[in-house]
């Protein structure tokens, strides 16, 4: 089933000489479940596209559609909603709130909406990613990995339509990366979620379902490597 759709889409800054195409006409469908690895050189586009799929920025041109919902057709306010509940971002950085436990991060969108927490749900996220006795402790006190497990924790626990990483273990080392992104593979098979990540580690790309290759704004190449990988 297509989660996302994408038509058209560009984004441009600056005017006349200045003027820069980040993303030029790009068309896309993604499918629910799917795996998808965005790479490219530096300045190709990858992030910006991430940050279109997810609502962050808004286009110069185009349509993007998640789960049949115009994206860019909602007020300021829908659009904060929808990034709550629609869609789950995980970065390089972990962006995790110091005052916050890891379980207070984890729960963030959640409260932030206040919704009921889905207490099974969130038992069983914590455990597969290995968090249950790190739950109580703050950012300072936990490992880079641990971190940007509470990150994805953080991605995960509104059950999101699709889930948006960009370089997620570009802070970690190879062990920690590994790992991450074998927790990531097993979550979103398991709720059936749509994982779209920027890399430049290739390693990780060739895990994906589908490799897609920016260049200079456009895709280059799009290359599905297998409909199942667990």
């Amino acid at each position: 089933m297509e989660v996302v759709k994408v038509e058209n889409l560009s984004k441009s800054y600056g005017t006349g000489n200045t003027r820069v195409d980040a993303l030029k006409d790009i068309n896309l469908t993604i499918n629910q479940g799917q795996f998808v690895a965005v790479v490219g050189p530096s300045g190709s586009g990858k992030s910006t596209l991430l940050h279109l799929l997810g609502g962050v920025d808004k286009p110069t041109n185009g349509k993007v559609y998640v789960d049949g919902v115009d994206v860019y057709d909602l007020s300021e306010k829908e659009l904060a909603i929808f990034r709550r509940r629609k869609v789950g971002f995980i970065f390089q950085f972990y962006n995790l709130v110091p005052v916050l436990t890891a379980e207070e991060n984890m729960l963030l969108p959640i409260l932030l909406d206040q919704k009921k927490i889905n207490r099974e749900h969130f038992e069983e996220l914590i455990n597969i990613l290995d968090l249950n006795d790190r739950r109580h402790h703050l950012p300072n006190e936990l490992s880079g990995g641990q971190q940007q497990r509470v990150s994805i924790g953080r991605a995960l626990a509104y059950n999101p339509s699709i889930v948006l990483a960009d370089e997620p273990t570009g802070n970690l080392d190879s062990k920690n990366s590994k790992e991450i992104v074998n927790l990531l593979k097993i979550s979103i098979r398991k709720y059936n979620q749509t994982l779209i990540l920027i890399t430049h580690d290739l390693n990780i790309a060739s895990q994906a379902d589908r490799i897609i290759t920016m260049e200079d704004g456009s895709i280059i190449k799009d290359e599905v490597i297998t409909s199942e990988k667990l």
